[in-house]
């Protein structure tokens, strides 16, 4: 029996297990486990103590599940009986798969039916070396990566123990991720990571029951049926459902664009009325004050000249309002002649007093003008009008005669009472005869 002393194995990285050719090994042997490896000793069929990456000295330490198995040896060594199996942990990457045939689809989009193929990649590895020697190698010497995915090469990729799982996954599953995420198939290349992760989970539950997973999983490619004349309908429906929903947007777009465009509008005439208002407000406001300015500047005026003459604003009134009543009471009579003349001068009591009482001027303030008015009456001499030859005679003045004194009246006007003029001083109404 040959027993060595330094375990190891060095190889092609095509080989998932490999199964070391000795069985008896010595305590205290060297065992070496490289970095992308792990090593699995077996005893009767039954996976016993693993080993990680490194260098490992075997004793009865280490190797606790296998220390009740050992056996003594010949020649007084201690021997014990193992097999060992290094795996391989490396990725496997970029391996190939396709659908061998096409998978029908019933489109919930459209409601129709169509066939439709898949190919990607993926990436495999070991992650559990006991459940792959168990399930998967048993007795023999190893495990090739040919024998567990096939052959590469074309897109005849069933020769694979585990690469007919994966397209039997993928076939059995893509109509239901389709359907279950409602995807659209003309627009289905937009969904093909969603389809990846989908199918990847589904997958690797079945892996892990060997001691295998994938990392990565990649739908690359999905063939559709273009010569199909449902699916060549479909396509035709989906363009005129697609161009439709953009002719709306447009004239929605337009619609929304000349509604904005009439609110700016209108918010800019409304902008230019106020700016237009505020300006004729303001100039209406400037042109008042200019004009209230200009009258007071020429109240106060008149107001300085007048006490710069020495009389009041009263005093100024009651001068005008004698002044027009004299210019009405003298010159706008219909009569000729000293007659008329001398009427209107006897009428100027009564104009004035008139005008005393719409200004509601004091009886002091009118004293002085009435007195003045009948002061004028009195200086009047009678003129005899004669027609000798067109030529007037004089005529001797006569002297007036003495007036007759007259009762006190009161005033129907006012109700002023003891009146002995002819005219009441507060109102002017004349004494009733």
């Amino acid at each position: 029996m040959e027993v060595i002393s330094v375990i190891k194995y060095e190889g092609s990285n095509e080989v998932l297990a490999h199964k070391h050719k000795n069985e008896d090994f010595t305590i205290g042997s060297q065992l070496i486990v490289h970095e992308s490896q792990e090593a699995l000793f077996m005893r009767d069929g039954k996976a016993m103590d693993l080993f990680t990456a490194g260098r490992h000295t075997l004793t009865t330490y280490n190797i606790p599940l296998l220390r009740d198995l050992m056996r003594l040896g010949t020649g007084g060594e201690n021997v014990f009986h193992a097999e060992i199996y290094f795996i391989n942990m490396t990725t496997m990457m970029g391996i190939r798969w396709g659908t061998d045939s096409k998978v029908r689809l019933f489109d919930p989009a459209s409601g129709l039916h169509v066939e439709i193929g898949a190919s990607g990649n993926f990436n495999i590895r070991v992650n559990d070396s006991r459940k792959l020697v168990i399930k998967l190698v048993g007795t023999t010497e190893g495990l090739l990566q040919n024998e567990l995915l096939g052959e590469e090469g074309g897109l005849s990729y069933g020769t694979g123990k585990f690469r007919a799982l994966v397209v039997n996954r993928v076939k059995s599953n893509l109509a239901r991720i389709i359907k279950e995420q409602n995807i659209n198939i003309l627009e289905i290349d937009a969904y093909l990571d969603v389809i990846s992760e989908t199918l990847q989970k589904e997958i690797n539950e079945t892996l892990d029951e060997y001691g295998l997973t994938m990392p990565e999983f990649y739908v690359t490619t999905i063939q559709t049926p273009d010569d199909d004349p449902n699916f060549q309908h479909l396509k035709q429906q989906f363009a005129d459902k697609t161009l439709k929903v953009r002719d709306e947007e447009i004239r929605r777009a337009e619609a929304e664009a000349a509604q904005g465009r009439k609110i700016v509008e209108a918010q800019t005439e409304a902008q230019l009325k106020m700016v237009n208002a505020q300006g004729e407000a303001d100039a209406l406001l400037i042109k008042s004050k200019a004009q209230a300015d200009a009258y007071k500047m020429k109240a106060e005026a008149e107001a300085a000249e007048m006490r710069m003459k020495g009389y009041t604003y009263q005093d100024e009134t009651a001068r005008q309002v004698g002044m027009e009543a004299m210019q009405n009471g003298i010159t706008g009579g219909s009569g000729s002649g000293a007659g008329g003349g001398i009427g209107d001068v006897a009428s100027l009591g009564v104009t004035l007093g008139a005008m005393g009482g719409v200004i509601n001027m004091t009886k002091e303030a009118m004293s002085p003008i009435m007195g003045e008015s009948q002061k004028m009456g009195q200086g009047f001499g009678n003129t005899i009008a004669g027609n000798n030859g067109g030529a007037q005679a004089p005529v001797a003045p006569v002297a007036p005669a003495a007036p007759v004194p007259e009762a006190p009246w009161n005033c129907p006007g006012c109700g002023k009472a003891g009146i002995t003029s002819k005219f009441c001083p507060d109102c002017g109404t004349p004494r009733v005869q």
